[in-house]
């Protein structure tokens, strides 16, 4: 599709639409716990200082930007296109028309954030002309991180999309290395003691409510990580555990990436891409008919474009309620940041 098409498929959101440009944000790893989509829509709908604006077919959409003013300053929001969609033009054409609709406004400037987590996008909003501010943002939360965050229920739950991939064959990608100068170890526990694996999932998987092994009491919990069908790898940085990533191979042929992820403090600094590779290798090492993960709207927003940039594929989603673990004690209140 030529970018002249891009720009004149491009159009107002309607609310119809609704679940679509939910499901392409969450194609695009752009729904975290503390970003509701939802909620976000609808504070949009109610402004007449913020539009959203789309591309592609009603069901499913190609791509997404929101954007919105405050008589001064334009912003821009939830840039999303659809990784299938990618290097087309797309997402220039996505960002000109929302800075079409600023100016029509009399809207003099426009700025984004990038989080660190997100840098790569930068040379693309270079391309377009974007520059870096010098300035520092400062910020304050106005709700309570730790209160559940449940768009439109009351009920003590939590709604969740699980995407389900896979990998049919071993990627063709140059190996990735850990960051330079960074002094990193990926050794194998054999045999971790439970205590040890606890502080690896609580750690890890709590800023995204991992609960489902902080249940189980240590027997259960010492049988499902000791069985010789299940393989933990732990990422260490300077002598410490960083992070760690499961493979569970007791479905042969398939294998099953179960938990893959950074302690909190590791989060940024590019090691995910290398613990990611590293257990992909070792993984398809046993030549297994497929590499399978699934990951939720709860991850981190990165999880899912990381899966896929290494080779892994969605096949299936599937909507799930959950008790909220903060509710019932299983999690603490407030989720470690």
């Amino acid at each position: 599709m030529s970018r002249k098409s891009s720009r004149a498929d491009i159009r107002p959101y309607q609310e119809s639409e609704q679940d679509a440009l939910v499901a392409l944000w969450e194609r695009c790893g752009l729904v975290t716990p503390w970003n509701e989509p939802v909620g976000d829509i609808a504070m949009a709908g109610a402004s007449a200082n913020t539009e959203i604006f789309i591309a592609g077919g009603t069901s499913r959409l190609d791509g997404a930007v929101m954007t919105g003013h405050d008589g001064h300053r334009g912003w821009l929001y939830y840039l999303a296109v659809d990784p299938d969609r990618r290097l087309k033009g797309l997402g220039t054409a996505l960002v000109r028309a929302a800075e079409a609709w600023l100016q029509e406004r009399g809207i003099p400037k426009v700025q984004l954030l990038i989080r660190e987590t997100n840098l790569e996008v930068a040379d693309f909003y270079a391309r377009l002309g974007y520059h870096p501010n010098p300035c520092t943002i400062m910020q304050r939360w106005l709700t309570d991180r730790g209160a559940p965050r449940i768009p439109g229920r009351e009920d003590g739950k939590l709604d969740c999309v699980i995407t389900y991939l896979e990998m049919t064959e071993p990627p063709a990608l140059p190996r990735v290395h850990p960051p330079r100068n960074a002094n990193v170890a990926l050794l194998r526990a054999l045999e971790p003691t439970v205590a040890f694996y606890r502080f690896l999932y609580d750690r890890v998987g709590e800023p995204w409510l991992w609960w489902e092994r902080r249940i189980l009491d240590d027997a259960s919990l010492a049988a499902a990580i000791h069985d010789k069908g299940v393989e933990i790898y732990v990422l260490y940085v300077d002598g410490a555990p960083a992070g760690y990533a499961e493979l569970d191979r007791r479905a042969a042929p398939d294998i099953d990436l179960a938990y893959f992820g950074l302690m909190p403090e590791f989060l940024g600094r590019g090691l995910g891409p290398f613990l990611l590779y590293s257990a992909v290798d070792i993984a398809w090492g046993y030549e297994p008919e497929r590499l399978l993960v699934n990951t939720n709207t709860l991850d981190h927003a990165r999880a899912l474009p990381l899966y896929q940039r290494m080779g892994f594929r969605p096949y299936r989603r599937e909507e799930k309620v959950i008790t909220d673990p903060r509710l019932n004690g299983i999690i603490p209140a407030v989720p470690t940041d």
